[in-house]
């Protein structure tokens, strides 16, 4: 899902309760904060030498002690509207997510429920991207 979408999820369904969904089926709980709105801009060469780039736009979520707060569509969206000056719409979405350790997770989907707007979490499993060129039996 890009910015685009997920903006227009957001407006579509004003003051709706945000829920994230992990790849395994579990919750994060329900009084997490966006403590974060990113570009992220990545520049590498893959194990055949091919020089390469992506962009994405990251929000890090981060869950308190403060169990009394609930952020809602109407709030996440402004956030994500102020960082317009530097996140372009066709931007992929990723979630960074985690207690003692971050792991980044694509937005796969957003579904309407009944009880809000539910985030749902997907994976993003690593994969030679040089398989004509890298020469490692069995990699490719």
């Amino acid at each position: 899902m890009n910015v685009k979408e997920f903006g227009q999820m957001l407006a579509d369904n004003p003051d709706a309760s945000l829920n994230v969904m992990l790849p395994g089926g579990e919750f994060v709980p329900e009084h997490f904060h966006v403590t974060e709105v990113g570009r992220v801009d990545k520049k590498f060469i893959d194990c055949g030498g091919t020089r390469r780039e992506s962009l994405s736009c990251s929000l890090q979520v981060w869950v308190a002690n403060d169990t009394d707060h609930r952020l809602n569509s109407t709030k996440l969206n402004k956030i994500m509207k102020s960082a317009a000056t530097f996140v372009n719409d066709d931007m992929p979405l990723v979630v960074e997510y985690g207690s003692e350790t971050i792991t980044t997770y694509p937005l796969g989907d957003v579904e309407v429920t009944p009880n809000g707007l539910l985030l749902v979490l997907g994976t993003k499993p690593t994969a030679c991207l040089a398989m004509d060129k890298c020469g490692v039996q069995g990699c490719c």
